[in-house]
């Protein structure tokens, strides 16, 4: 069964580069999907069942502590895998996005390597 990555960010360029990072796992069968804001990304989640969810804090319509936490409250998509990825690094908003069930949390500027090397783990893909 492939495996599917959803990535939210409402803005495009953060979107865009993380596709372009994370395209070379489209050879190993991984699919890619976006959304642009919570709400989208809550209903993809919903729907489309992403193995993993990078995920952005700061959104319009709902939030990424709004969306982690309502999708790891659904029995359904409890199991999703979210990183949470955000430019607000401070140990408040990290112990927040523990608090609602992110798996993990990374800080942008990110390094599109780590990025690779993190999705590369939770899908268990040889690099």
């Amino acid at each position: 069964m492939a495996k599917t990555i959803l990535i939210v960010d409402d803005e495009v360029h953060i979107r865009i580069l993380m596709e372009q990072t994370l395209e070379e796992l489209e050879d190993d069968g991984v699919e890619l999907l976006t959304a642009s804001n919570g709400l989208e990304a809550l209903d993809l989640i919903q729907t489309e069942k992403p193995d993993l969810v990078f995920l952005d804090v700061m959104m319009p319509k709902m939030n990424g502590f709004e969306v982690c936490q309502a999708v790891k409250a659904d029995v359904a998509t409890q199991d999703t895998y979210i990183i949470m990825l955000t430019a607000k690094g401070q140990a408040f908003d990290q112990q927040q996005g523990h608090d609602v069930g992110a798996n993990l949390y990374m800080t942008k500027p990110f390094d599109p390597d780590d990025v690779l090397e993190k999705a590369t783990t939770v899908l268990a893909l040889h690099p």
